[in-house]
């Protein structure tokens, strides 16, 4: 494909922006080439500005589960433009999509808006440190919760892509309060909870670990790590915000029936704006400003343009008809892939609704980070061109996972399973 017009827009960007890029995990820098511009998308497909049209399996990591510039939701954002692009005040869409909220998540009473995941782990950590009354945290190996300075210690998604597992700029003062365990470990998270449980405000943790790799975790370590929690007087944070809403209309942690204290959101509820949301019990929640003492704040919190947008989203996930179709289409998924793999043993994959993510090394699907073999990571370098070519575009980073939407169809996926055989296959030969 002739890709000109995204070269030298990189060129030019690169002299205007750090890397050219607004996020590093954008950027082309272990699959090689450079970063493909976007001109315009809609379904499961875009347009680049040469116009290339490509296959989308990225998604804006994770939002678009509808796909592209779905109809309703565009058509949301465009009346609720009309009204008005930013408040900085109080707007009834803020009690609808709080509405919808809670009557996904049950067991949570009260949310907090805010603009982004990484903001909605910051209120919650901070929420959680102030009710406790402590200091340290708990996370995992490989866990990625946005870019606040605690949560960057032996991170991962981009920080392993770019091969360190933590950040400069990163005081060694903040460190000393993050305490990192393995994940699918149950000696390690015993002995890291006798070490130091009474002094953590909280623990974090995706339910379903997918931002390096997609590490499903056994129920029995989950709720492990929902009792000593428990009996140490810590809070249990469930990052949802890749898997709230991806494989039902609500959390994954609910599906599993394990309660956290609190629950942070985001991408989904957006509808592929910026929103992100902190939810919880009344009692924990009316800590925050202005009823109790925990700060937060935000002029573009509750954005009536993007809460539309989340309203419409979540309307038409209401409707368990959505899940049902991703499912079939994720099965159609697996059987192409399976029947592409053929002698290929290190063709593997993981999927789960309709999130899923390539292994390619031998042996079983990893549950932790330390599991991912690099073999993987540079087969997926060495053919993430060649998708391209032929007009596949999945994450430029072997790390990530990849994304199923509404508006994928079977013989897409097939086509994917294919592609991704064939490549393989010549890579080695």
């Amino acid at each position: 494909m002739n890709r000109k017009q995204s070269e030298d827009l990189y060129k030019k960007a690169c002299e205007l922006m750090p890397g050219g890029v607004s996020s590093p995990v954008r950027a082309f820098g272990s699959v090689g080439g450079t970063p493909i511009y976007y001109k315009s998308a809609q379904g499961s497909r875009f347009k680049d500005e040469d116009g290339n049209q490509y296959v989308d399996y990225c998604m804006s990591w994770g939002p678009l589960i509808l796909g592209h510039a779905h109809p309703a939701v565009v058509e949301a954002v465009e009346r609720a433009a009309q009204d008005g692009l930013s408040y900085g005040a109080c707007c009834r869409k803020e009690v609808d999509l709080a509405e919808l909220l809670l009557l996904a998540f049950e067991r949570m009473e009260q949310v907090r808006f805010v603009n982004s995941g990484t903001e909605a782990v910051m209120t919650a950590i901070r929420l959680a440190r102030g009710v406790t009354g402590r200091t340290k945290i708990l996370k995992f190996v490989g866990g990625y919760h946005g870019h606040s300075d605690s949560l960057l210690v032996r991170a991962g998604s981009g920080l392993v892509t770019f091969g360190t597992s933590s950040s400069q700029g990163v005081p060694d003062a903040f460190v000393a309060e993050t305490v990192v365990c393995p994940l699918d470990s149950q000696e390690a998270l015993e002995k890291a909870f006798l070490s130091c449980g009474n002094d953590l405000a909280a623990a974090i943790v995706e339910p379903l670990p997918a931002n390096n790799g997609l590490l499903e975790q056994r129920p029995e370590w989950l709720r492990a790590l929902r009792r000593l929690t428990a009996d140490h007087g810590a809070l249990l944070i469930f990052d949802e915000v890749i898997s709230g809403f991806r494989l039902r209309f609500g959390g994954y942690g609910d599906m599993l029936g394990i309660d956290a204290d609190l629950i942070t959101l985001g991408k989904i509820i957006g509808g592929g704006m910026p929103v992100g949301a902190v939810a919880g019990s009344r009692e924990l929640m009316e800590s925050l400003a202005p009823l109790g003492g925990v700060y937060q704040a935000g002029t573009l919190s509750g954005n009536p343009v993007s809460l539309a947008a989340g309203i419409a989203t979540l309307e038409l996930l209401s409707d368990e008809k959505v899940y049902e179709q991703l499912e079939v289409l994720g099965r159609s998924l697996d059987a192409a892939l399976e029947k592409a793999a053929g002698d290929i043993p290190y063709l593997k994959w993981r999927r789960l609704g309709s999130v899923f993510w390539f292994h390619l090394a031998a042996g079983d699907v990893p549950r932790s980070a330390e599991q991912i073999r690099p073999e993987s990571a540079e087969r997926y370098n060495r053919i993430h061109k060649k998708l391209l070519d032929r007009g596949i575009y999945l994450a430029p980073s072997a790390y990530e996972v990849a994304f199923l939407s509404a508006a994928h169809t079977r013989e897409e996926v097939e086509t994917l399973a294919g592609e991704l055989a064939t490549q393989l296959k010549e890579a080695v030969s």
